[in-house]
């Protein structure tokens, strides 16, 4: 497997579609990345579809840190964080990676950067109609008021933009839900950018983060999050890839 460049005012974020990637000596192999104790916690997944979306996320993880550094992906080793948050603990990689995972039925996506703090999360929208009992539940006031104010057909795309947004957000925080969902709020009426604001209790900066929404066709939102300081927004690059399989490698988005 080639080595890929890393430039500091990149990301890339890595996209697996699995409805499709059912090759069983394609799969034994992904089993076989996983150490022991990852394979214990893969079987005890109850649901297939749940089982195969942990399977190829794990995989994804392995052999994209692995198109960075010299490192076999079957030899990374993970801790997590007190939140949950994943980080590389062995080998010490040659670059400070940042990675973060999220997968949804169909979709799998895994973000790098360059030490940088990165989160990620792609959904389905196999829903009939917009959840508005979530939003009232976990958004903020204005998010609300701007959802509930667009017409019906509307709603349901605005959700998810709201929510991968949030989920992204957080995740790059390493803080999972103790985070409040409400504490903070996303501004989507302005095509060219997205705007977030802080409760003052939350103690963030809006200008140390980069905000993107991506559609990876017409089912999966998907949204990233990257702490870029007080530096200019990074370019995000996208790799559509099978992992073991290919080395991906399109910058644009697959349909």
């Amino acid at each position: 497997m080639s080595r890929l460049p890393l430039p500091d005012n990149e990301a890339h974020l890595w996209i697996v579609k699995t409805d499709d990637l059912h090759d069983p000596t394609l799969l034994e192999a992904y089993a076989e990345l996983q150490t022991d104790q990852e394979k214990k916690r893969w079987k005890r997944y109850l649901v297939e579809p749940a089982r195969h979306q942990h399977l190829v996320a794990r995989a994804l993880c392995r052999t994209t840190l692995s198109r960075y550094v010299e490192v076999d992906p079957v030899d990374w080793r993970f801790e997590s964080g007190a939140k949950g948050k994943p980080f590389i603990a062995h080998p010490s990689p040659d670059l400070d990676l940042r990675f973060n995972l999220s997968h949804t039925g169909g979709c799998v996506i895994c973000l790098v950067a360059l030490g940088l703090e990165v989160g990620a999360d792609v959904e389905d929208r196999g829903r009939r109609e917009p959840p508005l009992d979530i939003a009232d539940r976990w958004f903020s006031p204005s998010e609300v008021h701007e959802l509930r104010a667009l017409p019906h057909e509307h709603q349901l795309r605005r959700f998810f933009d709201y929510w991968t947004l949030k989920e992204a957000y957080i995740k790059a925080r390493g803080l999972g839900l103790s985070l409040p969902l409400d504490q903070f709020s996303f501004d989507l009426t302005k095509p060219e950018s997205i705007e977030i604001a802080f409760d003052p209790k939350l103690e963030d900066d809006p200008n140390r983060w980069q905000f993107q929404r991506i559609d990876l066709g017409s089912r999966h939102p998907a949204a990233i999050a990257i702490e870029r300081e007080d530096r200019p927004d990074l370019t995000l690059r996208l790799f559509p890839c099978t992992p073991l399989r290919d080395e991906g490698g399109s910058s644009d988005p697959p349909i």
